[in-house]
């Protein structure tokens, strides 16, 4: 065997192995936000980072499609009978299951995003205004944290949390107030 062949082949073995570490430690990561939310069941108090909410949204979306996916590979979706004929919908009783698992998470973090703005959680019902609901309710989505503490909590990001300024004008974080 030839010796840049084996140095080759070592060294894909150790990218392959590198990626899948980079891989996994980010899925990992990304999936905890995921987790945080499902951990969270119910709770409609606080705040969420964007992070959160849309990481969230993310993985409930793959997860959906996966769960939509297994029932079409079983031959277990639901049909409408139409005029025209019966209409396969594309999901059956695992997608319904799923979603309804997710439902009360998927609201409790969506209410703690809106919190995050600043916003009542009984915002989210600006949806049921045709197009212009669901442009408003995506702008607050995408909209960063109010600074600082607001009425639903303090900043998950620890930013403006307190108002102790240090000798130079910088904000002390509250963990190093004396």
């Amino acid at each position: 065997m030839d010796k840049s062949f084996i140095i080759f082949f070592v060294c894909k073995i150790f990218i392959l192995h590198l990626f899948l570490l980079i891989f996994f430690t980010i899925k990992t990561i990304l999936m905890n936000y995921y987790l945080k939310a499902l951990r969270n069941y119910g709770v409609f108090t606080g705040r969420a980072r964007r992070s959160e909410y849309w990481y969230f949204a993310l993985f409930n979306i793959i997860f959906a499609i996966v769960a939509s996916f297994l029932d079409r590979l079983i031959g277990n979706t639901f049909t409408m009978n139409l005029s025209t004929g019966p209409m396969d919908l594309g999901y059956g009783y695992i997608y319904v299951l799923y979603a309804v698992a997710v439902f009360i998470p998927a609201l409790a973090v969506l209410v703690r995003r809106l919190h995050d703005v600043g916003k009542s959680g009984w915002f989210f019902l600006i949806i049921l205004i045709p197009l212009v609901g669901i442009i408003w309710l995506l702008i607050l989505l995408f909209t960063d944290s109010q600074y600082g503490p607001n009425k639903y909590g303090p900043n998950p990001k620890g930013i403006g949390n307190t108002d102790e300024i240090d000798e130079i004008g910088n904000y002390i974080k509250p963990h190093q107030a004396q």
